[in-house]
């Protein structure tokens, strides 16, 4: 088994796909005008689907911008750095970056949807050893 990606529902798709593939730099690829997907270097995938695709799954299966248990995680070069970036944009900011207890520095947002986005440099040592940086 293989793990290859992570797909949220929106209900604004060209909202939602914008707002990933400016934070990140990664261009999406559409493969219709309900799904995208961006796929960072080391081949991980975060697909967006519409609402509309659903249904093809099974009715009622998702529901858009009612997650408040799960955090897409990016692991970036410096977060202090893209933090600059981003602040003038991302409306909805959880945290400024700070030190986490497990040795990463993370900034933590919500995209449009609400979902919980962290970006995160390893800080320390042993967690630059466990990214292999």
């Amino acid at each position: 088994m293989e793990f290859v990606s992570t797909r949220l529902i929106t209900a604004d798709i060209d909202r939602l796909v914008a707002f990933y593939e400016k934070a990140t730099a990664v261009p999406a690829v559409w493969s219709t005008p309900d799904f995208a997907e961006l796929t960072t270097g080391n081949g991980v995938t975060l697909a967006i689907g519409s609402t509309g695709t659903v249904p093809l799954f099974a009715p009622g299966s998702a529901e858009p911008a009612a997650n408040r248990s799960s955090i897409v995680e990016f692991l970036v070069q410096d977060v202090d750095a893209l933090w600059d970036s981003l602040a003038s944009w991302v409306t909805d900011v959880v945290a400024e970056p700070k030190t986490m207890p497990w040795g990463n520095r993370s900034l933590l947002v919500r995209d449009p949807d609400g979902n919980l986005v962290n970006f995160f440099t390893p800080a320390t040592a042993e967690a630059r050893a466990k990214f292999g940086r």
